[in-house]
């Protein structure tokens, strides 16, 4: 699943509008225009397309968490770790963040979409990766989480 094929679900599923968006890319400190955003989120085969970097993904997904919880306030003396690269396991913690979905949220989406998980698979997608029960989440997984948040956000 590509970053752009996941910005356009995204964009869908919550209903967000491109000035909204452009305002979410602000609020991670990215500026974007809407000529950008807009060949960010046309389908490969488009005249004008442009690929979704990690780099920019993750931003939005900042952005998001932000524009739906508020701006974090740091501890005086803690220093802001650097992010590991993006992967599928690290979009959906950010969602689920953003979304201030709790476990039974999350499994309840999923279920919208018709995947069934435990609560132990559940809890292992959000592991450190190395740990013993880390389970890296797949494409289809991804994919059906974010069908779920259509039905659950659009219907």
């Amino acid at each position: 699943m590509t970053n752009n094929d996941i910005l356009r679900r995204l964009r869908y599923a919550l209903d967000i509008k491109n000035s909204t968006m452009i305002e979410i890319f602000k609020l991670s400190e990215h500026e974007i225009t809407s000529p950008k955003l807009i060949d960010l989120l046309k389908k490969e085969e488009e005249e004008g397309y442009v690929s979704c970097s990690d780099e920019v993904m993750g931003l939005f997904l900042d952005g998001l968490i932000i524009h739906k919880r508020g701006k974090r306030e740091m501890m005086p003396g803690h220093i802001e770790e650097q992010e590991p690269p993006l992967t599928n396991n690290g979009i959906l913690k950010k969602l689920r963040i953003a979304l201030k979905f709790r476990e039974d949220d999350m499994l309840s989406t999923l279920k919208l979409a018709g995947m069934n998980l435990s609560k132990s698979e559940l809890s292992a997608l959000f592991r450190k990766e190395g740990q013993r029960h880390y389970k890296e989440c797949g494409d289809q997984l991804l994919r059906n989480f974010l069908k779920g948040l259509t039905t659950r956000y659009r219907d």
